[in-house]
């Protein structure tokens, strides 16, 4: 039903004419999630706004992935709902992550939010804004393993040269750290079919590179189509005009096969990358952490990969300070990294999740120690990093564009081997005017730390 031209419960405004502020917090997954709400919102009628103080609706999708995560999304329902004091604010939606586990409680310790969506009734939204407008409070909950699938167009906020295409919800691995299972459910694909006339969509409005992302996208269509079928998904994908990068991230290294290596090696537009969540290297870590792999399969399939794709380039994160782990397995991990020489590298230290085994399990580790072993890996990963981009010096690179440094003939972009928001960047002297989304032939020059230098060819 369309509610956009209801008036509110004051009959003032029509509700249509209301403004939204939304603000999305957590990974790329729930982003994909918040440009499917904007998109329900915009086709509703109402107005999007990025004023917090003129803004009559708050949306936040939160996350709680890790403490540090929790403790972002709580400080950030605070501050917006001090705008029912000093601004215009008439109601506060939350949803996500932080909404689905904690969703009866909210309301108890935070009396200012008028609505609470779970992660399967984000399409809701639009119903979940009307009701508190109209002064009921409430929770929308589906079942934790449907499947919401959107038909109105997402409202793509990264830019519109790049974006994420969530191929697959929820997950089955069940790591004992992890609290995913118990706020996304169970893993369930999304049908090819859709995926495929999103992407179109997608590469219709200009975008140019396609991530792919999930919990876990290697598995991707086992549950739908009786075997794993990533390699078939991007098969289809290859084929639509428009898309000139496509990459993929969150690949289990477990679930890597032959097939999807050869689709990757042979394809013309998917990116010689991967992102590979190892998270340790000791097997008695591995073990308590519930991953399923010993360290000689890691140490395999990464050898695999760089056999059969020799320009690969491999990402992964790491888990440090795990409960248990003593300081010869951190010395481990340590010489792991150093043999493995990842080409990018992201070390979390270990955040115990209530309702989680890991928890409860003995040896927990102090924060001061986690922390000298985080910083000690990414000590070590930043000398590997640095030699790896002064072996580019003086190769050339495709490269997109995404913006230029202010007051400065220098452009920003993004070579194959970097994904946004994690990885490093480009930055281009040139005197030429380039435009965000454009690809260009750039010369490097020099190295940083993470970064590269280069000029136009």
């Amino acid at each position: 039903m369309n509610k956009g031209y209801e008036a509110d419960a004051g009959g003032c405004l029509p509700f249509f004419k209301k403004k939204v502020l939304f603000i999305s917090l957590g990974c790329d997954k729930n982003l994909v999630d918040s440009e499917n709400m904007l998109g329900l919102l915009e086709d509703a009628g109402l107005q999007i706004v990025d004023d917090e103080r003129e803004a009559e609706v708050i949306v936040i999708n939160t996350c709680c992935f890790i403490h540090d995560a929790k403790e972002e999304s709580i400080q950030t329902i605070l501050e917006m709902a001090e705008y029912k004091k000093t601004g215009n604010l008439k109601a506060l939606i939350i949803t996500g992550c932080l909404a689905q586990r904690y969703r009866k409680e909210i309301f108890t310790e935070l009396p200012e939010v008028d609505a609470v969506l779970g992660t399967t009734a984000y399409d809701k939204i639009v119903e979940a804004i009307q009701e508190a407008l109209e002064g009921k409070t409430c929770i929308i909950e589906e079942d934790i393993d449907m499947l919401p699938i959107p038909e109105t167009k997402r409202l793509v906020t990264t830019g519109g040269h790049y974006a994420y295409l969530k191929i697959a919800e929820g997950c089955d691995k069940r790591c004992t750290y992890c609290i995913i299972p118990k706020v996304r459910g169970s893993y369930r694909s999304v049908p090819m079919e859709h995926l495929i006339e999103e992407a179109e969509e997608l590469a219709g409005q200009g975008v140019k590179e396609l991530i792919l992302v999930a919990q876990e996208t290697t598995l991707y269509g086992r549950d739908l189509y009786g075997e794993k079928s990533l390699y078939r998904l991007l098969e289809g994908l290859e084929k639509i005009e428009g898309l000139r990068w496509i990459r993929v991230l969150y690949c289990y290294p477990e679930e890597i096969d032959d097939t999807l290596i050869q689709v990757i090696k042979k394809s013309k537009k998917v990116c010689h990358y991967l992102d590979l969540p190892i998270q340790h290297a000791s097997n008695d870590i591995l073990k308590h952490m519930g991953r399923r792999t010993s360290k000689k399969q890691l140490v395999d399939i990464i050898k695999k990969l760089r056999e059969e794709i020799p320009d690969i380039t491999l990402r992964t994160t790491l888990i440090t300070g795990f409960p248990g782990e003593t300081e010869a397995q951190h010395k481990e991990l340590l010489e792991f990294v150093d043999e493995m020489e990842f080409d990018r590298l992201g070390v979390f230290a270990y955040s115990p999740e209530e309702d989680t085994p890991a928890a409860e399990m003995p040896g927990q580790i102090p924060e001061e120690v986690k922390e000298e072993r985080q910083a000690e890996l990414m000590e070590l990963q930043q000398e590997i990093a640095f030699l790896k981009a002064e072996d580019m010096v003086g190769k050339e690179m495709e490269v997109m564009v995404e913006g230029k440094v202010a007051d400065e003939n220098v452009y920003v972009g993004r070579t194959c081997k970097d994904a946004p928001n994690v990885d490093g960047l480009i930055f281009i002297n040139t005197d030429e005017e380039l435009m965000s989304g454009d690809f260009a032939r750039v010369k490097v020059t020099g190295a940083l730390e993470y970064d590269l230098i280069g000029e136009l060819m």
